[in-house]
């Protein structure tokens, strides 16, 4: 009887056990009523299917505890979402050892500490030895556990944005100790103190500590190598003009202020150092450069280079804006844009490769869409501003790749209906194609979309883009949206792997034009994109030139600024082949 009690109250596990399903999401009014029924914890029944690799379960303000057996119970879970939930004061039990985990989000919740054994895992070995995004934001803590970097050394992205710490634990800064952090944001706390070791950070790029009660920035940042972006505005610096210039002037006026010692030309240890000791601090940020893999430039050849032009938003007479709707915060909240210009698709088989390459990137860096989702465009059927919403699904209609125009609702059904009689046919326990997606709708009572100034729908994440601005062979600009429900730099990252890829598939065309074109036949048997009629001429031409990457403006309703791509952090890239002209 009690098993029984527990399949009709939660449906959807028993309905992921029997699909063998790899993602689920638990949301909604339901879930709350159900979680305060059995005491502030999930389920156990939750932790008996090994095949997870996605777990979300958020909004839920009932939600205490996970509950004991999620690290042995989920083995192969690749992101585990717990955001807006009421976790807290600590994780009892702690959630790892996960060792396949790569994003972590605990945001929103009320966790005032992690300490051993009731925070994140163990550190010998490491609970999270994969682990490379860690979104803490929204949260009370007031310090960080001690072994952080232990337990997670992989971390790239690390978010305590609005808590209450007065300091960084001195491990987290130790040499080594977090090679790969790029992103370290820590904004709206009461740090007091920003160690000098910060340097030791070699691959940091962004740094955000506004809003704080530091009174001084260590000289020693300037060392960081790879550092592209710090916010230190609204922190009360005993620097007078050094406290103005974080207000108004760019990252890289701030690094040679402080690398020249402050107001003075002196260094924060307080004397004038000489050039001996200058020279040193030279060859060190030289020295960290080729080990972060910067210094193999120097030994490719520069014709073999691919090259890219980056259009600033305000070079660009007519540049593309995408305005969000705050509806889709709740649904997924994070987009990132970006105008591509002068591919060549039309050489050999070069559309193929460039589709291939996004449905490999959709594997891969965005895990089968659940971290994230990519839709290009052809740029010329598309009429700016866009607007990125939610929409009932009955209410939103959208002519989906190779089929007519159908309400959301409808067309989600129909794939639900082609999904099972696929399953059938092939006797297989897991579907195919975009029908893998579906489950990430579950629970939604908006859908997120994108929609032109027309008025038309070209894109509903993460399920299909539009008939209308398909991409084919005569396609030569481009535009690319990234959306996700993790964070906004997976956008970001994914987008520069995008980017990167069409450099090198549009100079392997052009080094390859005698090769047999792809038939739109062809076109046809690749997965998600159907010929259209739309056409590009000149794409030959423009390929001859670097790729031009033009700046998209992320705003919200009054049109304030949310985030702009690609800005000055963004392509850096590590690759030795690569030349970015900005």
């Amino acid at each position: 009887m009690a098993v029984a009690a527990v399949s009709e109250a939660w449906p959807e596990l028993e309905l992921a056990e029997r699909e063998r399903r790899r993602e689920l999401l638990l949301t909604g009014p339901e879930l709350e009523q159900r979680v305060r029924a059995a005491g502030g914890r999930l389920p156990p029944r939750l932790f008996t299917l090994p095949l997870l690799h996605y777990l979300e379960v958020s909004g839920c303000g009932s939600l205490r505890e996970p509950g004991p057996g999620l690290a042995q119970g989920l083995p192969q879970l690749h992101s585990l979402v717990l955001r807006r939930n009421a976790l807290g004061p600590g994780l009892s039990p702690e959630l790892g050892p996960l060792p396949a985990l790569r994003v972590l989000d605990l945001s929103g919740n009320a966790l005032e500490a992690l300490p051993p054994g009731q925070g994140l895992g163990p550190a010998e070995p490491p609970g999270f030895p994969q682990l490379q995004s860690l979104n803490l934001s929204g949260n009370r803590l007031r310090e960080l556990p001690a072994d952080l970097a232990r337990c997670a050394p992989r971390l790239q992205t690390l978010n305590l944005t609005g808590n209450r710490l007065d300091a960084f634990p001195a491990a987290l800064f130790r040499p080594g100790a977090l090679p790969l952090l790029s992103e370290l944001a820590a904004a709206d706390n009461c740090l007091r103190e920003l160690s000098p070791e910060i340097a030791h950070l070699a691959s940091l790029k962004t740094l955000d500590l506004s809003n704080n009660q530091l009174s001084e920035i260590p000289a020693e940042l300037a060392d960081c190598p790879r550092l592209k972006d710090i916010n230190f505005r609204g922190n009360r610096l005993r620097d007078k003009r050094l406290e103005k210039m974080v207000s108004g002037c760019q990252t890289r006026s701030i690094l040679e202020y402080l690398r020249a010692g402050g107001r003075g030309g002196c260094r924060s240890r307080g004397k004038a150092e000489g050039p001996d000791r200058e020279e040193a601090r030279r060859k060190r940020r030289e020295r960290r450069k080729r080990e972060c893999g910067e210094g193999e430039e120097a030994w490719v050849d520069e014709a073999s280079r691919l090259l890219l032009r980056v259009l600033h938003v305000a070079e660009n007479p007519a540049p593309l804006t995408v305005r969000v709707s705050p509806g889709v915060g709740d649904v997924r909240p994070f987009i990132v844009g970006a105008v591509v210009r002068g591919m060549d698709l039309q050489p050999g088989n070069a559309l193929k490769r460039f589709l291939s390459s996004q449905t490999k990137l959709h594997e891969d860096l965005c895990e089968k869409r659940t971290v994230a989702t990519i839709a290009t465009h052809d740029l010329r059927a598309i009429r700016g501003p866009l607007l990125y919403a939610t929409r009932p699904p009955e209410d939103l209609r959208i002519v989906p790749l190779g089929r007519r125009e159908v309400k959301a609702k409808d067309l989600v059904r129909q794939l639900q209906l082609e999904a099972e009689e696929h399953r059938k046919q092939k006797k297989r326990q897991n579907v195919s194609g975009l029908h893998r997606y579906l489950h990430l709708l579950d629970g939604k009572e908006h859908y997120p979309c994108l929609v032109d100034a027309n008025g038309d729908v070209i894109s509903f994440p993460p399920i299909t883009n539009s008939e209308k601005t398909k991409i084919k062979k005569t396609t030569c600009d481009l535009f690319l949206e990234v959306t996700s429900a993790a964070s906004l730099q997976i956008c970001k990252d994914i987008m520069d792997a995008l980017i990167l890829k069409m450099a090198e598939i549009n100079k392997y065309a052009l080094e390859n034009k005698d090769e047999g074109s792809l038939s739109d036949h062809e076109v046809d048997a690749i997965p998600g994109q159907v010929p259209g009629p739309r056409a590009t001429p000149g794409a030959e031409q423009a390929g001859s030139a670097p790729l031009v990457v033009e700046q998209v403006r992320v705003v919200d309703e009054e049109g304030h600024l949310k985030v702009v791509y690609p800005s000055k952090t963004d392509l850096d890239l590590a690759a030795a082949h690569v030349t970015v002209l900005r």
